[in-house]
């Protein structure tokens, strides 16, 4: 069985804004969520600024009963959920409940939560450490809480494949929908931003400034030295193309194909050999029924440190030389910060991108470090197909390619017969 696969509705909780309004608003006009850190006081470190969630407020979207038992992570991804669901106009029924699952990816979990509860068990001993952070400190608890939240029972898992790891949650949830195994799956990802987990970060000298010079997000640029950090959550509502239309539901996008790969690689750094990514990326163009010259738009991983992005300008560059029409390129982490598993928030840009025929710019970006055609400002223009990269320290590669509904019968794909979901 093979299902065309529509996004439905889109919920995130971003350092820009929650909500698809607010997000949409603050991204396309080229807003930044990156600031001077807040929650804890970053002034024993060298990097002092993040891109922290603010106006956030749970019990808008959450329960109080379930309420104090979620962990930050955990808040943000059901609120998410609720959104998502929400914005897709579906209700949860008793016959349908057993139909719609959760699968969300993360890349370190509830580190907050973790070590908060480890804290307590080695200072003051396991009768001082609070049982109620238990269940938050595993990977799966986001997923989990949302499932439980709005009564779902249907497929729910958790991917883990550092900053791929929302992409790599929509792909399997796409999958899922297109086989055939579920008719509406919540599906992306997040990270929350916890002192300990900068404070790692920190010693290990892997964020903005690298160098010692100024500290600032600029991905693409030939100034970059490191990414700033931060936090968010996104969830896409993704069902049955034509069960969406058949019920009326706004459809965003439609997710066409999607691509991994992997290759040998530092255990925390990206390899310096393009081939891995470049494999990834001819993979969701073959599942897409496409020539890489269809794609009119890449929202990129790079988030301004030296190895990734020189590895993904690499990738580009092979994938769409210069004697082929070059697509737009943006980079979201100028603006979200380097959010681990952002894909859920990244590709929610896009689908809205899609919808909306504008592009947001690469906020930060002032020296490009390569002759890309990289998006500098807001554009307003007509996009049919985006490619959506994730790019993994560890050498773990995925891509997604979005496209419009009605560009199913684009001029430019490749005469592949039956389209595949998966290659």
């Amino acid at each position: 069985m093979h299902r065309r696969v529509a996004i439905t509705g889109v919920g995130v909780v971003t350092p820009l804004g929650t909500g698809g309004p607010a997000f949409s608003a603050a991204l396309f006009g080229g807003a930044t969520g990156i600031a001077p850190i807040e929650r804890f006081d970053a002034g024993r470190f060298s990097s002092r600024l993040a891109a922290q969630i603010r106006g956030f407020t749970p019990r808008d979207f959450i329960s109080p009963t379930t309420l104090r038992r979620m962990d930050l992570l955990s808040q943000m991804a059901t609120a998410s959920a609720v959104m998502a669901l929400t914005d897709a106009g579906l209700q949860v029924k008793a016959a349908d409940r057993d139909r719609i699952g959760v699968i969300a990816g993360t890349c370190f979990g509830g580190t907050d939560v973790a070590a908060q509860f480890g804290r307590a068990l080695f200072t003051e001993g396991p009768r001082r450490a609070n049982p109620i952070l238990v269940p938050n400190t595993v990977m799966n608890a986001p997923a989990g809480h949302a499932a439980v939240e709005l009564g779902l029972r249907g497929v729910n898992a958790t991917v883990n494949h550092r900053e791929a790891s929302a992409e790599v949650a929509l792909a399997y949830a796409a999958e899922n929908i297109a086989r055939g195994r579920a008719d509406a799956i919540l599906a992306g990802g997040g990270d929350v931003l916890s002192e300990f987990c900068f404070e790692v970060l920190s010693h290990f000298k892997a964020m903005s400034p690298q160098d010692g010079e100024d500290e600032a997000a600029r991905p693409f640029d030939a100034r970059r030295n490191g990414p700033v950090i931060g936090e968010g959550f996104g969830l896409l509502c993704i069902e049955d193309l034509e069960r969406a239309r058949s019920r009326g539901a706004r459809i965003y996008a439609e997710i066409r194909g999607w691509g991994m790969s992997s290759a040998p690689s530092p255990h925390n750094d990206w390899p310096l050999d393009p081939a891995g990514p470049v494999l990834a990326l001819g993979r969701a163009f073959s599942a897409a029924g496409l020539a890489a010259g269809a794609i009119d738009a890449v929202c990129a991983s790079a988030n301004g440190g030296r190895r990734l992005d020189a590895l993904e300008t690499d990738a580009l560059s092979r994938v769409f030389p210069p004697a082929q029409r070059s697509p737009l390129i943006t980079s979201l982490k100028g603006a979200l910060g380097e959010s681990f598993a952002s894909g859920g928030m990244r590709a929610a840009a896009m689908a809205l991108a899609l919808k909306e025929g504008r592009l947001p710019p690469t906020v930060g970006l002032e020296t490009p470090m390569a002759d890309l055609n990289f998006v500098r400002k807001p554009l307003n223009v007509p996009i049919g197909h985006v490619l959506v990269n994730g790019f993994a320290s560890g050498g773990t590669f995925a891509a997604l390619v979005l496209s419009r509904p009605d560009k199913d019968e684009d001029q430019s794909a490749k005469p592949t017969g039956q389209r595949r979901m998966w290659s």
